[in-house]
């Protein structure tokens, strides 16, 4: 009975532990030193959520830069109109990722896409990319892993540029300049390669005017 009452003892202590006291250590230093990363990294225009720097969201417009292909087609539905009984619609709630996984020869990646997915195929990708006058680059016409993918290369971004500064009436040294300032680097200096954030380039963009 001793060593039964020693045990429960024991249990208790280290389920207070783990399953208490250390996720609220956790969750008072994220709150306090890291609260914009452990709130999401939103970012916010006058107030109001607009999106995250972790999440890539579509911009179709010719005004804006474009961002990577996705599979993931968020919801624009009011709470009122969205049925997830609907087939159609499973792919549109907001948090759904993931890849389309579909093969290199697959008929729908590479001509029509997968709309219900929320992506076209890679030869739609191209011949829009191409009637913008956009050089297709990989990460252009390609989805990501994760299908939310928020950034696109400097070559992407780049290849844009004289795009939207006409649409916009801008000297491309403006544009320029902030691609560069929303240009993220290698992590640690090391790992990976420098990538545009479309979202925080897209609001930028909307600031200078």
């Amino acid at each position: 009975m001793r060593e039964l009452i020693r045990a429960i003892r024991v249990t208790l202590v280290l389920w207070g532990i783990t399953a208490i006291i250390y996720p609220l250590i956790l969750l008072a230093i994220g709150q306090l030193a890291f609260n914009s990363q452990a709130n999401g990294s939103l970012i916010t225009k006058q107030g109001i959520v607009v999106g995250s720097s972790l999440i890539g969201q579509p911009f179709a417009s010719e005004k804006y830069f474009w961002g990577r292909p996705s599979t993931t087609n968020y919801s624009s539905f009011a709470a009122t109109d969205y049925d997830p009984s609907k087939a159609e619609n499973t792919t549109q709630r907001t948090g759904v990722s993931g890849a389309s996984n579909l093969a290199p020869s697959n008929s729908d990646l590479l001509k029509r896409g997968n709309e219900k997915d929320g992506f076209q195929g890679v030869q739609v990708e191209v011949a829009r990319l191409s009637q913008a006058g956009i050089k297709p680059t990989a990460d252009l016409v390609y989805t990501s892993g994760s299908s939310l993918d928020p950034h696109i290369s400097v070559e992407s971004a780049r290849a844009q540029i004289e795009r939207v500064a006409k649409v916009r009436s801008l000297n491309l040294n403006q544009v320029e300049m902030l691609v560069a300032n929303n240009t993220d680097g290698r992590f640690l200096g090391v790992f990976g390669e420098p990538g545009v954030n479309v979202l925080k380039l897209n609001l930028a963009l909307d600031g200078l005017q």
